[in-house]
């Protein structure tokens, strides 16, 4: 399987939104990842159903909701309703895990669970069969344009070994510091899916660069 390139609508340009999504539907990217923050789980804010609704109506292309916010089972139909393929919820943020990614696959989507760089993958082990996607912080959650964590790559390379155990289908997304250099090295640990947020949205050329990046 080729490499899964998410941009982050997050580093758009918000003041020429419909642009920048048809930048991303006519590149060779395959998702847009979509960072949902609510000021309490993560110290930011970013934008909720509104911005969903317009990226519903004009995006080609799945749509990879992160919620960085506490109690997401609260939201996940709404979420489904609103375009998801996709719904990553924080492990640190669920009191019943296994609860919410059953809530997720209902909903029709696929189910992801986030882990910050602190959180060990170990707490996964009993659920991992059920989850379609790990995603990874490479970076502390709630910013963009942070430095990424060097021990991401180990972190990918003991996550692909337990879901080679495990006989899972689960993908590994690396979210946080994904650029030229990390990127290739993640590819080679085990991942599957890298999340570029400043690193397409301020090229020069956003569509040369996620093209770089599939290859």
């Amino acid at each position: 399987m080729s490499t899964i390139i998410a941009p982050s609508i997050l580093s758009a340009n918000f003041g020429q939104l419909e642009k920048d999504i048809e930048m991303i539907n006519q590149s060779a990217a395959d998702w847009f990842h979509v960072d949902i923050m609510d000021g309490v789980f993560v110290p930011n804010i970013s934008f909720g159903f509104p911005i969903l609704s317009i990226l519903k109506k004009k995006a080609t292309k799945p749509l990879d909701v992160h919620l960085m916010i506490v109690q997401p089972e609260k939201y996940i139909t709404s979420f489904a309703e609103h375009g998801a393929s996709t719904i990553s919820v924080h492990y640190e943020a669920c009191t019943h895990l296994h609860r919410t990614i059953h809530q997720i696959k209902d909903s029709g989507c696929k189910a992801g669970v986030a882990i910050n760089p602190h959180t060990s993958i170990s707490l996964l082990e009993e659920c991992i069969s059920d989850i379609d996607m790990i995603c990874l912080m490479s970076v502390n959650p709630g910013f963009g344009g942070q430095k990424f964590i060097e021990h991401t790559y180990s972190k990918v390379e003991r996550l692909k070994n337990l879901i080679l155990q495990k006989s899972a289908p689960t993908l590994i997304e690396i979210d946080g510091g994904v650029n030229d250099v990390t990127g290739p090295r993640l590819v080679a640990s085990g991942a599957d899916v890298l999340v570029a947020g400043n690193y397409v949205f301020s090229s020069s050329d956003p569509i040369a660069t996620i093209a770089n990046m599939k290859k």
